[in-house]
């Protein structure tokens, strides 16, 4: 457990370097945006297609664990919002707290992490896992956000009604001009044809890819920090009576767990079940999918909750939650299946 501890603790380490630099105002809360779009439209799409290039093309397409996780993904999505939707937590509320609950932060922590603990291998089932959460689980909990008749902020701050098909259609788009899919896309193109870049090119990558990890985990600390600042300086209104008073743990700690706990346990169980009845997943890939589960909620999600008019203060309260506790479930996890 503590050779785990050693490997696992770096990167939990950064991710609270950011948390204090954005808390303490050493990071100006104007920044963080832009050390968001550097992992987002820089760094990471270059470590995604270096992995992606140098991962035989049959991992990536891997069909029988895309199917797989993204069935472990809808169960998750469907009990969360079953067990959180009441008189208080309508759709809007209910679906991002099943996405927080169903989307790992895979790309931004996961990668990095996977391949610092089992080596690179481990790359290729992680981007499958990848494809599923950005295009299917966002997509549909964005949709069952709708169903409420919430409105979604558009353009100038101003909010209009939004019905499920469109909201779908909008994350479809915010799907296609990701970066990270079409990253995914062009290393298995280059795997599959087994093309080189030029030397030049290919260190420029190298060197962005390099800085992925570090700069990533220290955004995802900065980001809970402002989400938190922002959420406290807003008095939580959205869904507190009276401005200041702490939001009840039930409305966010459950799904932390469920994230954490309930969700790598799922996907072992759903693992072990469809190699029985026949499917073709290696015992590395379920490991490596079982760890994906583990990890802690995606802190993009935060972002969307804002953009579709979510309650931004839970949302970011069950990821600070998973991504605290998940230095000890996640290096237990790892100790678990070794």
């Amino acid at each position: 457990m503590l050779q785990i501890l050693l490997v696992t603790f770096p990167f939990f380490a950064l991710v609270l370097c950011g948390y204090l630099a954005a808390r303490r105002r050493m990071l100006p809360l104007d920044a963080i945006p832009g050390l968001n779009g550097f992992v987002l439209f820089f760094a990471l799409p270059c470590m995604l297609y270096r992995f992606g290039a140098n991962t035989p093309l049959a991992q990536l397409l891997d069909a029988e664990l895309f199917v797989t996780y993204l069935f472990c993904a809808l169960v998750m999505v469907g009990f969360v919002v079953a067990v959180t939707l009441n008189c208080r937590i309508g759709w809007n509320d209910a679906a991002f707290g099943a996405l927080v609950a169903a989307f790992p932060n895979t790309g931004f922590m996961g990668v990095p992490l996977l391949v610092a603990l089992l080596g690179p291998a481990a790359a290729g089932p992680a981007i499958v896992t990848i494809l599923v959460d950005l295009v299917i689980t966002s997509s549909l909990c964005i949709a069952l956000s709708r169903l409420d008749g919430a409105t979604g902020a558009e353009g100038g701050g101003n909010s209009r009604r939004m019905s499920p098909r469109e909201a779908a259609k909008n994350a479809l788009k915010g799907v296609a001009t990701n970066p990270m899919p079409w990253a995914i896309a062009l290393g298995g193109f280059s795997s599959a044809l087994q093309i080189e870049l030029p030397k030049p090119v290919l260190q420029t990558v190298g060197l962005l890819a390099d800085a992925a990890s570090p700069v990533a985990l220290f955004t995802i600390g900065a980001v809970l920090a402002r989400s938190q600042m922002m959420t406290s300086d807003a008095g939580l209104k959205q869904t507190l009576p009276q401005p200041g008073q702490l939001a009840p743990l039930r409305d966010y700690v459950p799904v932390a767990l469920f994230k954490l706990l309930l969700h790598p346990v799922l996907v072992l169980l759903v693992g072990i079940a469809a190699v029985q009845i026949g499917l073709q997943i290696s015992p590395f890939a379920l490991k490596v999918m079982v760890l994906v589960a583990a990890l802690p909620s995606a802190s993009n999600v935060s972002l969307l909750a804002e953009r579709f008019g979510a309650d931004t203060g839970r949302i970011a309260r069950i990821i600070l939650v998973s991504t605290a506790l998940a230095f000890l479930t996640f290096s237990g996890a790892v100790s678990v299946l070794r």
